[in-house]
């Protein structure tokens, strides 16, 4: 009796832990989802991702007014940071382009293929360790991705995938550039100098366009706003977990988004997966989260 109530409140404590990564993987699934809702009013991608990064930019340099870091960065972090900046916009504006172009279940979980490479792009340049346990999840992870995309992939967007894929080799550069040269420096002061030239770089991109295109509808307002609060909260949330519970297990939660986003665009968005490729696509989100477990061990 005794040892039952020791175990459940230990096994509340752990669950209260993780919520605020399991809070920012659901939150960027509804940003996922919304994507779509805000496209079919009538918003483009340069627009979209111009306006949010204004938002984010006004929300940090709140943040960190009000709670300013124990240390900004030094010269040469703050320069490696803003070289991470433009890696980041094009890792926006590929992943938003993807899911403008595909199913968004389908260009959430192309794109998701980030943290394998990751691993492996870190195993070969020493930056990290991969033994042959992670290395064999990553290639079913990767059968996975192909069952997936095998069966329909004369149907899909070639231009969509290129972009799915093209954002998660900058995602995989950004983040082991932030894993050599930005570790132990305060995420938020990173997610600050990254910001403001991503930004800076949507912004002359939309105005040499010449072209705004704004939601429609007062619907298409209203998503857009509630993805960028959620995306910002996400943000933040993971700052948090990632001080609480460590990036390991904050890294195995976000896996939730995939997850979320492939049942959220079935029921609110008609997404139609076959069996093959929803089995695929378990393969792939199984696989992982092993992966995260293999590169722990």
């Amino acid at each position: 009796m005794n040892s039952m109530s020791v175990t459940a409140p230990k096994a509340t404590g752990r669950l209260t832990a993780m919520a605020p990564a399991l809070c920012a993987a659901a939150s960027f699934s509804v940003a996922d989802i919304l994507l779509k809702v805000i496209y079919a009013s009538g918003m483009d991608v340069l627009t979209l991702v111009s306006l949010r990064g204004v938002l984010v930019v006004a929300f940090f340099w709140c943040w960190l007014r009000a709670a300013p870091p124990a240390r900004w960065h030094d010269g040469r972090q703050r320069l490696v940071a803003i070289g991470l900046g433009i890696l980041f916009a094009g890792t926006m504006f590929g992943l938003l382009k993807a899911i403008h172009l595909l199913p968004v279940s389908i260009a959430i979980l192309a794109y998701f293929i980030y943290p394998l490479l990751t691993g492996i792009a870190g195993a070969a340049t020493g930056v990290d360790r991969l033994g042959w346990r992670a290395l064999t999840v990553a290639g079913i992870a990767f059968l996975g991705l192909a069952l997936m995309l095998g069966q329909d992939i004369g149907g899909l967007s070639w231009e969509g995938l290129a972009y799915a894929f093209g954002g998660a080799v900058l995602r995989v550069s950004s983040l082991l550039g932030t894993r050599a040269w930005l570790s132990g420096t305060d995420a938020r002061v990173t997610t600050w100098y990254s910001m403001v030239p991503s930004t800076i770089l949507f912004l002359i991109a939309a105005a040499a366009s010449g072209e705004w295109h704004m939601p429609a509808h007062a619907w298409g307002w209203a998503a857009f706003f509630v993805a960028a609060i959620a995306t910002t909260a996400s943000t933040l949330l993971i700052y948090m977990s990632a001080n609480t519970v460590g990036p390991f297990r904050t890294a195995l939660a976000m896996n939730l988004e995939p997850m979320l986003t492939l049942i959220f665009s079935m029921i609110l968005l008609g997404d139609i997966l076959t069996p093959v490729q929803l089995l695929g696509a378990g393969i792939m989100i199984g696989s992982l989260c092993a992966f995260q477990f293999a590169r722990g061990r």
